[in-house]
């Protein structure tokens, strides 16, 4: 049995959660998320936790059951505190602004590059720091990857489009003999 699928999800105040056979949906003050459970995985509310259980084999359906569990977690969490993932603009003239949902960015291109937010994700810019946020972990994560493979940071000047506090190995340039 998975040791992570045993521990029960504790919702948190303001969060209201429907279990619809396999359909978990959660809904708080940061948005409202759902999503259906890996197929041997079943959810039930009881005492104002949640808790994951499997049904399938010892192999597959243990750890079907961690990541049941894991996702319940995720959304218990996105939609009562949110995430968040800094992103760091590194370049001379490299800049960022936000409008309406729109990120444009001004990286070294001959064109400005924009990134219009989907669903329940909000940009912010502060000086050279770009903030992706958002109730759901998953697509938090995958925007910010989205914006960092536009420019990623480049070993030779370091410039580019880093998380915060990356560290970017540099490379010594050609000399000359």
């Amino acid at each position: 049995m998975s040791r992570i699928g045993k521990k029960p999800v504790v919702i948190p105040a303001g969060v209201t959660v429907q279990v619809d056979g396999r359909r978990v949906s959660a809904k708080g003050p940061k948005g409202e998320l759902a999503m259906e459970l890996p197929p041997t995985v079943c959810a039930a509310v009881k005492d104002g936790q949640m808790v994951v259980t499997s049904e399938g084999d010892a192999d597959t359906g243990s750890s079907l059951h961690g990541l049941g569990r894991s996702l319940v977690a995720n959304m218990m969490e996105g939609v009562s505190k949110g995430y968040s993932i800094d992103l760091e603009l590194q370049g001379v003239g490299f800049r960022a602004a936000v409008q309406g949902g729109k990120l444009t960015m001004t990286i070294g291109y001959s064109h400005p590059v924009e990134f219009q937010a989907p669903k329940g994700i909000l940009f912010a810019v502060k000086e050279s720091i770009i903030t992706v946020s958002g109730p759901d972990k998953q697509l938090v994560g995958d925007v910010a990857a989205r914006i960092r493979a536009s420019y990623p940071p480049e070993p030779y000047k370091g410039k580019g489009i880093r998380y915060k506090g990356e560290h970017v190995r540099r490379k010594a340039g050609k000399t000359v003999a």
